[in-house]
């Protein structure tokens, strides 16, 4: 192949011919990383840093894998500095000066800049597909490029996973670029639950998603992620183990969820679905005249 390459090809490219083997060579020691195994991460500690006033935070605290922790605070207040000091894996160089240990020990640089061993999958508020793919195509082409073993099983399982998430179902041969904002959102949940090899999963807002939220948590603990939720869904903030309060950029207490409020959650439950009931009328066209 190289050989072939002329001399107007590589201009085309913007590359010399060294240049295209070095990536090339970059690329299959790459594939062949995602082969190895991945380190285990047993437990993930944040070291607090600093506020907007530079008022030490003064906590130290450790997550682990089936945990659910919620990040919770006001518009503008700083949850999502607090997911990105953890996706960038923070060592005091962040406007947070936070830092962000792996198994109690300053993580390997391969976390923070590889990019084959990402430490955190994250689940963003919006999700756009581009690709004229098909959702089982999608899939394969995800599944096909991390060498996952039993693909055809790996595409039907996270399928039966999505469509229960989704508030409306959708098949394989759909398009993704026709997918609801709620049917993107479940998709990439089963997607990453099954395929993600990231330990650390962060979610910003899964409130506004259109899914079934109680159902993505438990399948995202199932598969032994360490869960980070920014919030302002009660439901969701109970349900998980604690519950980060961020005020003016930094983390103002950590609350640990009580039997009083796992009590409460209950009722909380039990008005939820009476909600959903009545939005399911709504959306079926029917009146609520009486309820």
């Amino acid at each position: 192949m190289f050989a072939r390459l002329t001399d107007d090809h590589l201009d085309d490219m913007g590359l010399t011919l060294d240049q295209l083997r070095s990536a090339l060579r970059d690329y299959v020691e790459g594939m062949g990383a995602l082969q190895q195994e991945i380190d285990t991460v047993e437990k993930l500690t944040i070291r607090g840093g600093f506020n907007k006033d530079r008022e030490a935070e003064d906590f130290e605290l450790d997550l682990i894998p089936g945990q659910i922790t919620c990040i919770v605070g006001p518009t503008g207040s700083g949850k999502s500095r607090l997911l990105a000091d953890i996706e960038w894996v923070a060592q005091g160089d962040t406007p947070t000066g936070r830092h962000i240990l792996i198994n109690g020990q300053v993580p390997d640089a391969k976390w923070r800049f590889s990019i084959e061993h990402k430490l955190v999958a994250q689940l963003s508020q919006n999700m756009n597909f581009v690709m004229d793919l098909s959702v089982e195509e999608f899939i394969r082409m995800h599944a096909e490029s991390r060498f996952v073993a039993n693909v055809d099983e790996k595409i039907t399982s996270i399928l039966v996973q999505a469509n229960e998430l989704a508030g409306e179902s959708f098949t394989a041969d759909t398009p993704i670029t026709s997918l609801s904002g709620g049917q993107s959102r479940a998709l990439m949940i089963a997607d990453t639950a099954i395929l993600s090899r990231s330990p650390i999963v962060l979610i910003d807002e899964i409130e506004n998603a259109g899914i079934d939220r109680k159902k993505a948590l438990a399948l995202l603990i199932k598969e032994e992620k360490i869960v980070l939720m920014a919030t302002h869904d009660p439901i969701l903030a109970l349900m998980g183990q604690r519950r980060l309060v961020i005020k003016n950029g930094g983390v103002a207490k950590i609350i640990e969820t009580g039997q009083a409020e796992r009590d409460n959650l209950e009722q909380l439950e039990i008005l939820d679905r009476k909600l959903m009931a009545l939005r399911h009328r709504i959306r079926q066209g029917e009146t609520l005249e009486t309820i």
